[in-house]
């Protein structure tokens, strides 16, 4: 993975100045100091998620995610709550596939109390065996709600089905049966293999300066440097794709409305043609005017919901539409889907299409500039996910540069494929036939 050197970019309307700083330990610092910005972002990526599990450690990432708010030798998890509630600012975090994300939004001025309670959390959590029981529970009814929920359960059933039984295609929180059997000494070991200072990004946006923050970081994060007793840097384990994916997977509940996903694998993130098929993606099912939503919603009056999206991970990637309709259009909308894609492949995406596309895509960067906390994930995302720096000014160059043809190939690679279906609703998978 590479690693920037300190030095600063300075590309984007409202003067931010990127800059990195790369720590003894490993422990990357990046900054976007904006000074006309009176709020700032601070984040901690960590390079681990579902990914990194075997199976009797199911949702061992997420699991953890909740257990480092619950208490430090230095904070309870009241008084890490309240610290940063009592000068009004927001604090969260979030597990994927492969990596897991602990961030807050405070005003610029109380930065440095913000980076405290975020490396205390991080780096000196007591995963205490009591707080492992009751965050036991919690997670059992957040993976209740989920399977309560049609829209999620299609979408874990259509990842299951693409990328297998394996790590990628498991739920992020794990299943009942592994949280209740995971330990809390299983889950130490857990944080003491993942949590290192070589596999930590440390990001901060805003009202923020370089040097400062690069302080405060080096202070607040210094006890994942002690104790390490194994290798500073760890080999992460195969992501377990299947050679074969499942094609069609229907879950029967009584529901209202039918919930279907299709879609396929991808490339990777570092695939070269990531740009055009984002811009294919849009074209296909982001906003409004896109082909799908206009086919089924606008012209039929299908569906309510239509949209498409895209996940990109080291090794591979998926595309997938989702549609909310009633049970008796299913048919009828996964037709028009597979006729969509068969449209696009033959031919391709018109000219205004493309430029409709680029200037979504250009707006959405743009509108991002002006928030502090998506200036934190995009360099989070950049520096962890891809080991690099891209200037706004670049990232909008790659994207501008994108043509037809391009688009044309990649549709060609990935929508020629066999679609996998996934649909929940009141149906089997003979109706499906």
């Amino acid at each position: 993975m590479s690693r920037p050197q300190p030095e600063a970019l300075i590309d984007d309307p409202l003067g931010g100045t990127v800059r990195c700083t790369v720590l003894p330990s490993g422990l990357r610092v990046v900054t976007d100091a904006v000074p006309a910005m009176r709020s700032a972002s601070v984040g901690a990526w960590i390079g681990v998620g579902t990914r990194d599990e075997t199976p009797e450690l199911a949702g061992a990432a997420h699991f953890l995610e909740h257990l480092l708010f619950k208490g430090t030798a230095k904070r309870t998890a009241a008084e890490i709550s309240e610290a940063i509630d009592a000068v009004g600012g927001d604090s969260n975090a979030y597990t994927a596939r492969d990596h897991t994300c602990f961030y807050e939004r405070v005003l610029a001025d109380d930065l440095a109390l913000a980076v405290d309670v975020l490396g205390d959390s991080v780096s000196s959590s007591l995963i205490a065996d009591k707080d492992v029981e009751t965050e036991r529970g919690v997670i059992l009814e957040e993976l209740a709600a989920a399977a309560d929920d049609p829209g999620d359960v299609v979408y874990e059933n259509f990842n299951r089905a693409v990328f297998g039984d394996g790590p990628m295609g498991r739920d992020i929180g794990g299943t009942a049966d592994s949280v209740r059997a995971m330990t809390a000494e299983q889950i130490r070991r857990f944080y003491r293999t993942h949590y290192l200072p070589s596999n930590l990004v440390v990001c901060a946006a805003g009202g923020v300066e370089h040097d400062e923050v690069v302080k405060l970081v080096r202070e607040a994060f210094a006890p994942l440097d002690a104790g390490v007793a194994i290798p500073s840097q760890r080999q992460r384990p195969e992501p377990g794709l299947p050679e074969r994916r499942k094609m069609l997977t229907v879950e029967r509940q009584d529901t209202e409305q039918a919930h279907l996903v299709v879609g396929c694998p991808t490339m990777s993130r570092h695939d070269d043609r990531t740009r055009a098929l984002d811009l294919l993606d849009s074209v296909l099912g982001s906003g409004m005017s896109s082909r799908l939503f206009q086919s089924i919603r606008e012209e039929r009056g299908l569906a309510y919901t239509v949209s498409s999206s895209i996940s990109y991970f080291a090794e591979t990637g998926s595309f997938s539409v989702y549609v909310g309709c009633g049970p008796d259009n299913v048919a009828q909308v996964r037709e028009l889907i597979f006729a969509e894609f068969a449209r696009v492949v033959e031919h391709g995406i018109t000219e205004s299409e493309l430029l409709r596309a680029k200037k979504m895509y250009e707006a959405g960067v743009m509108f991002g500039t002006e928030d502090t906390g998506t200036r934190m994930n995009w360099m989070g995302r950049e520096q962890l996910l891809y080991g690099d720096l891209t200037s706004i000014a670049e990232d909008l160059e790659r994207t501008e540069a994108v043509t037809l043809e391009q688009v044309r190939a990649v549709a060609a690679d990935i929508l020629s494929q066999p679609m996998t279906t996934a649909a929940v609703g009141p149906f089997d998978q003979k109706d499906f036939a």
